[in-house]
């Protein structure tokens, strides 16, 4: 049986920052990853991280400080954790300066629209994200293992030689762990855990590429391997909208067994949260794919009526979405301003061409013929498209109230009196098949303000950790701005690596 001192289940943004921190403490320190690929759904992610009241906000100029999110924070959240909520304000400027200090992490802010006008709100966003970096300056071994982006993953291609965002965000981890001393085995699936005779868990038993594996974990094991986006039994159990089809985890991931293992030796669970969901451009494949960003054109439902604004941001949309069952699919209908591409942010787009020859995308000269090709009422699709060109006129969408915020109008730019509102008028029309779909769940385990996992008493489990979106989220229901999962993730799995750090000094 191999021993270590902290065991890491998962590869992605919170995973490695636990591992990078541990590794750097002296730990023996092993992360296990089930694919072959490391980095999940944060190696496809944009790299924001919400982490305020930092050093690098600071650099920047902005107004944001560590009052000024809890206030935001106080105005967005229901009924939150408090002392989690006191925990990830606290420890993100610590944990910051701590990556920065390493000659391997480097952050700049990014200017990214928060997601609600609300006390306390920085303008133009306060998130933060790793600098882009070369990946002939990492440890060959991190090239080897590292997912490519997504629009590259799901087509079977390599990635760039230069890593950005959530790229940079993995890369840079992962070889801090690799650095010092850490160790990072692929291709091992985490099938359960075991406690010792103080009931201390202690013990890790996983499937590998040989076989089964048994690991021990002196220190702590922090469970950090995403959520149960990946797995249509389990949304279905927890009620959690959308299909696993449409979820954005990479293929064959985050089907909530770790988590079910925690819950079969005592762990708490809470699965209200949902998730982080989103518009998802359907594909020619049946997958639905991350969409934000829409510039012009209009989404309807199955009755050819809007239902919302679609310029919120994604999260909120999505819950709008979800909100009634004739919501999905949706068409967005669009017009050719944009020579025939979606005039919106899709990762990945996909090929126009190939989403017309499969009919995820329909396409015509006039409305009333888009109508009889996407099976919408044309009058009703008619009547909808005028109502909308008028309030692009007028610049004041009566209805929802579409560029009214700064979100709304931060991709914008082509409409007039208001950026967010373009009419649909260069024919020929289009409109594209959306779903709704996610950037994972967001109910697991739950935890306390040093990221140990408790049991269903509230009293910690000796030697169990979790962090990202295998456990219950500190914001529970809602999506405060960019990098809220990612932020929240890293810094939970510090302060769950801080704590077993602790206790090796007490011991």
């Amino acid at each position: 049986m191999s021993a270590y001192d902290v065991i890491v289940v998962g590869s992605g943004g919170g995973a490695l920052t636990g591992a990078a921190l541990a590794a750097k403490a002296g730990l023996r320190t092993l992360v296990l990853e089930r694919t072959p690929l490391i980095g999940g759904t944060s190696a496809y992610s944009g790299g924001a991280c919400w982490l305020p009241g930092t050093d690098v906000q600071q650099r920047a100029g902005l107004p944001d400080s560590t009052e000024g999110a809890r206030a935001y924070l106080a105005a967005v959240l229901v009924d939150p954790d408090q002392e989690r909520v006191e925990a990830l304000l606290a420890h993100a400027p610590k944990l910051v300066a701590q990556l920065e200090a390493d000659p391997l992490m480097e952050f700049e802010w990014i200017p990214f629209a928060e997601y609600y006008d609300a006390p306390g709100r920085v303008p133009m966003g306060r998130s933060i994200q790793p600098k882009a970096i070369s990946r002939d300056e990492l440890d060959p071994r991190v090239d080897a293992i590292l997912r490519p982006p997504v629009e590259r993953d799901r087509a079977g291609r390599p990635g760039r030689s230069t890593l950005s965002g959530g790229q940079a965000l993995i890369g840079r981890l992962a070889a801090m762990v690799l650095r010092d001393g850490g160790e990072i085995r692929t291709g091992h699936h985490v099938t359960g855990f075991a406690r010792d005779g103080s009931g201390r868990v202690t013990t890790v038993l996983a499937q590998g590429p040989d076989g089964p594996v048994e690991l021990t974990a002196t220190r702590g094991v922090l469970v950090a391997a995403g959520g149960f986006e990946g797995s249509a039994e389990r949304r279905t159990e927890h009620g959690t909208p959308g299909r696993a089809a449409w979820s954005m985890a990479p293929r064959g991931t985050n089907t909530g067994e770790v988590i079910d293992a925690a819950a079969a030796i005592g762990a708490a669970t809470d699965w209200s949260g949902e998730g982080w969901f989103c518009p998802g451009l359907l594909q020619p494949d049946g997958s639905g794919t991350f969409t934000l960003g829409f510039r012009s054109g209009l989404m309807v439902d199955q009755s050819a009526q809007r239902y919302g604004n679609e310029c919120l941001p994604y999260d909120r949309f999505g819950r709008v979405m979800a909100a009634a069952e004739d919501r999905t699919p949706s068409w967005y209908v669009f017009d050719s301003r944009e020579g025939g591409r979606l005039p919106a942010i899709a990762m990945p787009e996909g090929d126009p061409a190939e989403h017309l020859a499969a009919g995820t995308w329909v396409q015509a000269d006039t409305l009333e013929e888009l109508a009889a090709a996407t099976g919408l009422d044309a009058t009703a699709l008619t009547a909808t498209v005028e109502r909308f060109n008028g309030f692009a006129a007028s610049g004041v969408d009566e209805d929802f109230g579409r560029g009214a915020d700064e979100y709304d109008t931060f991709f914008a730019s082509a409409g007039s009196p208001n950026k967010a509102l373009v009419p649909l008028d260069q024919p020929p029309y289009l409109a594209a098949q959306f779903v709704l779909s996610d950037l994972g769940t967001k109910g697991g385990l739950v935890t306390d303000a040093a990221g140990r996992v408790l049991d269903g008493s509230g009293t910690p489990i000796a030697g169990l950790y979790a962090a990202s979106n295998s456990t219950a989220s500190v914001f529970g229901s809602a999506y405060p701005g960019p990098g809220a999962p990612l932020g929240a993730a890293m810094a939970f799995a510090s302060l769950a690596v801080e704590d077993m750090v602790g206790s090796l000094s007490e011991s």
